[in-house]
């Protein structure tokens, strides 16, 4: 007999990805479960890649905030709410655990699993859930979504390494040329703290080029692919991509050589990818919520000279100078972050 779950894990991109581990493990240690995915409509690319998905039902909370009354009155919070509750399912199941989410779960009739008020950090969002699981907050992100799933469902975490376990044929690449040999510089981040500096980048792109590899900026939205077509008019090396799906985006990843990232959503695709790749964490923590995979490498702010990181600060005031960039993030330089990589795309299997 099949097992069906009900999974609500709307964002972020990341978050998403941290998630499909767990989906790995659920399909392993039951083999016919099947889950529908509830999520946020700009990211529902990333379930669809798992094989254990079976449909995803699209969440447009962020449009239906802007015009309330518009979403009640127009009939689109009622068609959400009837797919939400069309299908039964043997467990329902909330992975986002917080306020929105919780939103969603009380929406949904019948019990939910979610974390208990010692683990999650929204903490009203636990009252909407009638079975409550622990997950101690000072894992990684992966390893709490691990536990979560093992004790909604009902098995043993088992003790192999993270398997985010993708059908990749579902990346494709975009109908546009690029280059023989390329890296993907990550170079935008939802935070303005977790941005590198533009004249690092710049650097970078010159000893990419000086070492012979092309260098590509995708972008998601336009301020980053501004930023993306102002670093790229610097240097003959260097293109600034189109605004692309997450799977084309995937694919160009998937086919580079490596990758230089900001803390984003794309620095856990190209973990997922086993692209070697390294990461800035500087407001952020690389302990909690660092790119998992093959030939990772995080640079983390020293706490020698930043005793504030990670803060997880939208504006850094590091030294009582309050500003938008972070002055740990600066601190990352160009050189041992080249030298970094190299190092990596030299262990990489051929």
């Amino acid at each position: 007999m099949s097992k069906r779950v009900l999974l609500i894990k709307l964002t972020s991109m990341g978050d998403l990805m941290h998630a499909l581990p767990a989906l790995t493990d659920a399909r392993r240690m039951v083999p016919n479960i099947t889950f529908d995915w509830v999520v946020d409509e700009a990211f529902s690319e990333v379930p669809s890649w798992h094989p254990a998905v079976e449909n995803i039902i699209p969440s447009a909370h962020r449009r239906w905030k802007k015009n309330l009354k518009q979403s009640i009155f127009g009939g689109q919070l009622k068609d959400f709410y009837t797919k939400l509750n069309a299908e039964n399912y043997d467990i329902i199941l909330d992975a986002q655990n917080n306020l929105k989410s919780a939103v969603i779960a009380g929406l949904r009739r019948g019990p939910c699993h979610g974390l208990d008020k010692f683990s999650i950090r929204e903490k009203p969002a636990h009252w909407a859930y009638r079975y409550r699981h622990p997950a101690d907050k000072s894992m990684h992100a992966i390893a709490r979504q691990r536990q979560l799933f093992a004790q909604a469902i009902g098995y043993q975490v088992p003790q192999s390494s993270p398997d985010y376990g993708i059908d990749r044929s579902r990346l494709r690449l975009p109908d546009i040329d690029l280059p023989n040999r390329y890296l993907v510089f990550v170079h935008n981040a939802s935070w303005t703290t977790k941005l590198w500096p533009d004249h690092h980048w710049d650097q970078l792109i010159k000893k990419a080029g000086q070492a012979g590899y092309s260098v590509v900026l995708p972008s998601g939205n336009d301020e980053e692919l501004q930023r993306a077509q102002r670093l790229a008019a610097h240097h003959n090396n260097a293109m600034a991509l189109p605004k692309l799906t997450l799977s084309q985006v995937g694919a160009i990843l998937e086919k580079s050589v490596g990758a230089v990232c900001c803390d984003t959503g794309l620095c856990h695709l190209a973990g997922l990818l086993d692209v070697p790749s390294v990461s800035f964490y500087g407001p952020t923590s690389a302990a909690l919520i660092g790119a998992t995979g093959l030939n990772q490498q995080h640079l983390i702010a020293r706490s020698d000279t930043f005793s504030c990181a990670p803060c997880y600060n939208r504006i850094c005031d590091f030294g009582n100078d309050s500003q938008q960039l972070s002055a740990c993030m600066a601190s990352f330089s160009p050189d041992t972050t080249w030298n970094q990589l190299v190092s990596l795309m030299a262990n990489r299997p051929a």
